[in-house]
């Protein structure tokens, strides 16, 4: 059979069959995993400026949100430019202050979810075979759920006892986001550092802001705690979801019920980061894990940008009256049913592509952690086995395009700023926006580094599965 040839198969379950990486693939690794290849995001005038404008937008969109009713505001005149710009900073000084409450919240949230990572029981996960580490692949502990849950437990403890309200993390919200600043800043220059001193920098172009905001290091390890792992699905997304659940205990003690629209958000919220945690066994196979580095980029867009960004939804919810977004009983299940379809599509993606990939590795368990979905594990894929020794999956939803994770990832996005309504701010929609440009720019990112990769096989998988986005359009 033809190296390339369209495969049907089911995947063993044995290590002896697991697909490994070609004397071929070897070579090209060479040049593509561990050199610098070119500029990305501007090179380092865009990442220098990117460093700087993401904390500013985020002040920014928060003064807007909570003094201007989401209204954009701008000096009314020349003259009116410094008198602006100190009222912004006041508004910095007197709403976003780091608070020694809100470094006690922040910081025990993160103390927490650290400790948890140590101790709940969990399966153990075998990543890809990484280059620089001589093709092994290392182990993840995958104890994300029973975090969750664990985090659950406690904070509804907290809350119910008295001891500590839930309300208090969107009353703190300001200083919540400063720390969450702080943090992402600190944290990426320890680890660039340590990394540049003491650790093994792989792929550096030589320019410090450019390798700042790209990271130095591959694999940061705490004990058994895979760092960039546990950053991606322990911090943003339990602190989204707490953001939420907190808006949502506000809102009831305000006016004795919750609205059906924060109750939505409440719910998507909730359905992302169970979906991190259940499904926490198939992230050590993607892009993020084998190939991303940890820098600036991705550590501050963690701890600080999506838990503080991504819930603009929910603070223009709870900052307006529900009468201002209140729907239609058909227009609540159209939008319920658009979040529910999506997410389908999201997590049986994920999973399928992942698990194939764990299958064709020898390293495939099944885990059955709620919910499990049908047509999350394909029967028989078919598949291209390239030169390289890696596989393109070409069945289920990746048969239809190359990246259906990102388009239900990006409808799930869309939802959460509709459930504003259509007379909100577009600030509310920021999600939608910011996230569509990130994934698009991740397409171009990952299949150009494919077609490097894989040479003639891409352009054979290209053929088969044509449409990157959206089936028939784009």
């Amino acid at each position: 059979m033809a190296q390339n040839e369209l495969r049907k198969r089911k995947p063993s379950l044995t290590q002896a069959d697991k697909s490994g990486v070609t004397d071929a693939g070897r070579a090209v690794d060479q040049e593509t995993f561990f050199k610098h290849q070119q500029y990305e995001f501007g090179g380092p005038w865009g990442t220098a400026a990117m460093v700087v404008v993401f904390p500013v937008l985020m002040y920014y969109f928060y003064i807007c949100l909570a003094k201007y009713d989401g209204k954009f505001t701008y000096p009314e005149s020349t003259s009116d430019i410094v008198p602006w710009l100190e009222r912004m900073g006041q508004h910095i000084v007197q709403d976003a202050y780091p608070t020694r409450n809100a470094w006690v919240i922040y910081g025990g949230l993160m103390a927490l979810q650290l400790a948890l990572a140590f101790v709940m029981p969990g399966p153990v996960q075998k990543g890809l075979p990484v280059p620089s580490l001589d093709y092994k692949a290392l182990d993840y502990h995958c104890n994300a759920l029973s975090s969750f849950y664990a985090t659950l437990a406690i904070a509804a403890g907290l809350h119910l006892s008295g001891i500590w309200r839930l309300t208090e993390i969107v009353d703190n919200f300001g200083p919540l986001m400063t720390v969450s600043m702080i943090v992402g800043f600190a944290i990426s220059f320890v680890v660039y550092f340590l990394t540049i001193f003491f650790g093994e920098p792989i792929r550096m172009s030589g320019n410090f802001f450019y390798d700042f905001f790209m990271g130095a290091c591959l694999n940061p390890r705490f004990g058994s705690v895979d760092l960039k792992m546990f950053a991606e699905v322990r911090i943003p997304w339990v602190l989204l979801f707490g953001i939420a659940v907190s808006a949502a205990c506000k809102q009831y003690e305000q006016y004795g019920y919750l609205t059906p629209n924060l109750a939505f958000m409440v719910l998507a919220t909730g359905l992302y980061i169970n979906a991190c945690a259940k499904g926490e066994e198939c992230i050590p196979q993607t892009w993020d894990m084998s190939f991303e580095k940890w820098g600036f980029m991705i550590i501050f867009w963690n701890f600080s940008g999506v838990p503080f960004t991504y819930c603009y939804p929910i603070i223009y919810l709870i900052n307006n009256p529900p009468e201002t977004y209140r729907f239609s009983t058909i227009g609540y299940i159209g939008l319920y049913g658009l979040l529910l379809l999506s997410y389908y599509c999201f997590d049986t993606s994920m999973s399928q592509k992942s698990r194939f990939k764990m299958q064709m590795q020898g390293v495939y368990v099944p885990r059955w952690t709620f919910p499990q979905l049908p047509w999350g594990t394909l029967e028989n894929p078919t598949y291209i086995k390239t030169k390289h020794g890696n596989c393109l999956l070409t069945s289920g939803w990746w048969g239809v395009v190359r990246k259906p994770n990102y388009t239900a990832d990006w409808i799930q996005a869309a939802t959460w700023g509709l459930s504003t309504g259509f007379h909100s701010t577009p600030i509310a929609h920021w999600y939608t926006v910011w996230f569509f440009i990130v994934l698009t720019h991740r397409c171009s990112r990952d299949f150009e580094r494919c077609s490097v990769k894989y040479g003639e096989d891409w352009k054979t998988y290209c053929s088969i599965v044509k449409y990157r986005f959206i089936p028939y359009i784009y």
